[in-house]
């Protein structure tokens, strides 16, 4: 299962520009949110620039809103479509790429190709991510050795362990010959240069994983229905926070589902662990605001055009925090569509 998500069919170009100063972000404190000062109130600037953040301890500063390897970049035989849509993310400050072995089939594996297409010229402008699904040492070095290949590069910036949904997978990723010990060997080596583990199911999980070792990433599903249903927000985030990992928003619109804009395909199309038949209730500012006034280095966001690109580029360079009132707002504005927004939770 995929672990970020793009907008869905039907998002279009909401009212999203809000008129104000652009965040001047580091670290993730009060300063962090603070607003530059404005000339004209009444008529400032919609800022031209992305804001950063610090990605945790590991130095480097990513834009807070970053694209994923999903959607449009990993449908088969879509490279006409997929590779503008890096590009323009690219072009547009998002410094942030994030892939996986299996994104686009696990034999495929087309998002890394058309992430490839582009890096062959632009390695340089970008913080580079892909993950492992496999749990064993071996099985690992395997996926990282073709993941190398695809994407055209000597390094990859941030390897993670794909999708932890178990504690039994835990054990796995743990034992003599598990993952771990590939992620070792392989930064050990150069090949990758930061660790990170990823899930989107239960936060108990993450926490025993990132309680076992020293990882330098968390990349962890939460939105703005988060609190509704195993929370990642009430002890996850404080862990990894405490941790001073970079820490990564995922399933911010939840494959659309959590947005008014968006139209449910008839049921008989839809998965059946995921299945919605009425629109969501926020708008995608709404969607991105929510999670980027918690504690995130950044969030990602799979798009299927360059509008979309465009339209969570914006909301970005537009965004000002949340107070605590408005993202209680947001969270009771969920409560009908919860189940939906979070068909995540619990998968495996």
């Amino acid at each position: 299962m995929g672990e970020h998500d793009d907008h869905g069919a039907g998002t279009g170009r909401r009212d999203f520009l809000k008129l104000g100063a652009a965040v001047t972000a580091g670290a993730f404190t009060q300063g962090a949110f603070a607003v530059g000062p404005e000339t004209n109130r009444a008529a400032a600037p919609v800022p031209t620039t992305m804001p950063t953040r610090n990605l945790g301890r590991t130095g480097q500063r990513v834009g807070i809103f970053s694209l994923g390897g999903q959607a449009a970049v990993e449908q088969p035989d879509n490279l006409d479509e997929a590779v503008p849509i890096i590009e323009r993310a690219l072009d547009l400050g998002v410094n942030y790429i994030d892939t996986s072995a299996r994104y686009g089939g696990v034999e495929e594996r087309w998002s890394e190709r058309y992430i490839g297409e582009v890096m062959k010229r632009r390695r340089a402008e970008a913080f580079l991510a892909t993950k492992t699904h496999d749990r064993t040492r071996d099985g690992s070095l395997r996926l990282l050795e073709r993941s190398l290949e695809l994407l055209h590069t000597d390094h990859v910036d941030l390897w993670q362990v794909h999708n932890l949904s178990r504690m039994s997978q835990v054990d796995e990723i743990f034992a003599e010959n598990g993952a771990v010990k590939a992620m070792v060997e392989a930064r050990d080596q150069g090949l990758v240069r930061f660790l990170g583990v990823t899930g989107h199911a239960d936060p108990e999980v993450l926490m025993a994983a990132i309680q076992r070792f020293d990882f330098d990433t968390v990349l962890m599903a939460v939105n703005a229905a988060d609190r509704h249903k195993l929370s990642f927000q009430e002890k996850l985030l404080d862990l990894a926070v405490a941790r001073h990992m970079g820490i990564i928003g995922m399933k911010i619109p939840a494959r659309g589902r959590i947005l008014a804009s968006w139209t449910p395909p008839p049921l008989q199309e839809q998965q059946s662990y995921a299945r919605a038949s009425r629109p969501g209730t926020l708008t995608m500012s709404e969607a991105m605001g929510y999670v980027l006034s918690l504690p995130v280095s950044t969030v990602i966001v799979g798009c299927d055009s360059i509008a979309q690109v465009e339209e969570n580029v914006a909301i970005a360079r537009a965004f000002t925090p949340l107070g605590k009132e408005q993202l209680a707002a947001l969270e009771a504005k969920t409560a009908p569509i919860a189940d939906q927004a979070l068909f995540f939770r619990g998968l495996s």
